[in-house]
């Protein structure tokens, strides 16, 4: 699925707005949300009936569009600091699974939206802005085609049962932009019937993570300064859960701990390419709002294996996240560093998860 598509499960802007004062102008805010913005986004919860319409050929002077319906689930994450927003949709191009993760940035007081397609199983650039009022704008740098683009999208909510989105495009360093995502967003009433989509896709190796859906206990080691000569650690104790999204191609974990260190909340997205049949797996806390590079890798033999680069302390290292001793009732995990390009490893951080008393 190319780039127009890249905001599906952002949803929308209605067409054709009427001039009159629209019910944003006329009402206060719809959400009470403070001066920070980190609740900026609590419009979008829940369940919404979605129309979407989809520039063919962006900034080609094209003006056919692709139409498609479907179904948006919104959920919140770490009390709405972060939500994840999964789409099903349904045209006569065909089908489309999308999701976005919004992660607020406590120090910028902005929200970054980080888009997924089920066709890729990677996220993309995120686009990063924040509301005034009723309106919110977020920007981002693309590449259409081969070339840098730059992308706006905007939030409108016109009542607290409908919100709209548009995303554009601009090769002209912003001067002129062109609408090619437009959709619209109405609230499923209660009791009311919602679409049901036949799931897609059923690649080897897309079901690699099914042994951990579900809530966890786990307890935590982390190896206070790792690549030092030390050997000091700190633990922490706290749980995990884990929920399915893409039928299984991609999966949401959430952790929360506490130990001596502090609070640690953070999260783990899993997201299978099904060209590839590799997973990346992408991490970020709830301190930042900002999700780190990617770890890719696959399952083999009973274990995971999953490789980047990092910057430690300044220096480029190489990263492994390992899943071992899979089982249905307990697992563990373990993070490790090289510093030689992978001749050695340091394991760093051991996790020992049993599955949730009150789930076994």
């Amino acid at each position: 699925m190319h780039a127009t598509m890249k905001l599906l499960l952002c949803s929308a802007i209605a067409l054709g707005l009427a001039s009159a004062p629209t019910w944003a102008d006329r009402q206060p805010p719809v959400h009470a949300a403070p001066t920070d913005g980190s609740h900026d986004f609590d419009f979008n919860l829940g369940t919404w009936h979605t129309h979407i319409r989809v520039l063919k050929q962006p900034l080609s002077g094209s003006t056919e569009w692709a139409e498609m319906r479907g179904t948006v689930r919104v959920n919140p994450i770490w009390g709405g600091k972060a939500q994840v927003e999964e789409i099903e949709a349904d045209g006569a191009d065909g089908r489309f699974e999308g999701m976005t993760v919004f992660l607020y940035d406590p120090a910028a007081h902005q929200w970054r939206q980080y888009f997924a397609d089920s066709d890729e199983g990677r996220l993309e650039t995120p686009s990063v802005g924040r509301f005034e009022r009723n309106r919110g704008e977020f920007y981002s740098q693309e590449l259409h085609e081969g070339r840098a683009v730059l992308l706006r999208g905007i939030w409108t909510v016109t009542s607290p049962d409908a919100h709209s989105y548009e995303q554009d495009y601009s090769d002209d360093g912003g001067k002129t932009w062109e609408a090619n995502f437009i959709a619209d967003l109405t609230r499923v009433k209660p009791g009311e019937a919602v679409t049901a989509f036949k799931p897609v896709g059923n690649e080897p190796g897309q079901h690699d993570f099914d042994w951990q859906l579900g809530s966890w206990d786990i307890h935590m080691s982390r190896m206070e300064h790792p690549l030092s000569g030390q050997s000091g650690w700190t633990a922490l104790d706290g749980s995990v859960q884990v929920r399915k999204l893409w039928n299984g191609r991609a999966n949401l974990a959430e952790i929360d701990t506490k130990g001596p260190s502090g609070h640690l909340q953070f999260l783990s997205l899993r997201l299978f390419n099904p060209k590839s049949r590799q997973w990346s797996l992408d991490f970020v806390s709830s301190d930042s709002g900002v999700f780190g590079t990617p770890m890719i890798g696959a399952f083999a033999d009973g274990r995971g294996d999953f490789y980047d680069q990092e910057s430690y302390h300044g220096k480029a290292i190489l990263a492994r996240f390992s899943f071992l001793h899979l089982a249905k009732g307990s697992n563990s995990d373990e993070q490790a560093f090289s510093a030689d390009g992978g001749k050695t490893w340091e394991v760093n951080w051991v996790n020992a998860s049993r599955r949730a008393t009150a789930a076994r």
